[in-house]
């Protein structure tokens, strides 16, 4: 199985990040600008949170919230989890799965590298299911084919 390392190295290590300080609407303006669906929250160089689409519709929508008047410290995740490169897709899936969260960020000698979504998982794993049907029906043809 493929690992998150594998992840980042095609998605790439962009990562988009807010401080705690700021406004859920700018959070909001930011992730849509940068066409994510979740922000890290970063206070004097540390993870301190994510705030995500979800955490904005549950947490601002649903509570009759202003997004323009609440700080993103208000509606974050925190503590965050999070998930090194060695890690495989699998097991982030199942974390992922079991937490209901649809972002990790990756950390490699506690150093803040980047984040994977459920979606990039989704796409590695259908990716990895392709090549081995691939390898199946080329398996079976050799096997069948009268020479």
């Amino acid at each position: 199985m493929k690992t998150i390392e594998y992840i980042l190295k095609v998605k790439g290590y962009n990562m988009w990040s807010i401080p705690p300080s700021a406004s859920v609407y700018d959070a909001i303006k930011m992730m849509a600008d940068n066409e994510v669906g979740a922000l890290l929250v970063i206070e004097a160089g540390k993870l301190v949170g994510i705030i995500s689409e979800r955490d904005y519709s549950r947490k601002v929508i649903l509570k009759g919230r202003s997004s323009k008047d609440t700080p993103v410290r208000d509606i974050m995740t925190s503590p965050v989890l999070y998930t090194t490169p060695n890690q495989t897709i699998e097991n982030c899936m199942a974390l992922m799965t079991a937490k209901h969260v649809r972002h990790l960020p990756v950390f490699a000698n506690d150093r803040l590298i980047g984040i994977v979504s459920i979606g990039d998982l989704v796409k590695a794993i259908i990716s990895e299911q392709k090549i081995l049907i691939q390898k199946l029906e080329n398996y079976i043809l050799e096997q069948t084919s009268i020479t």
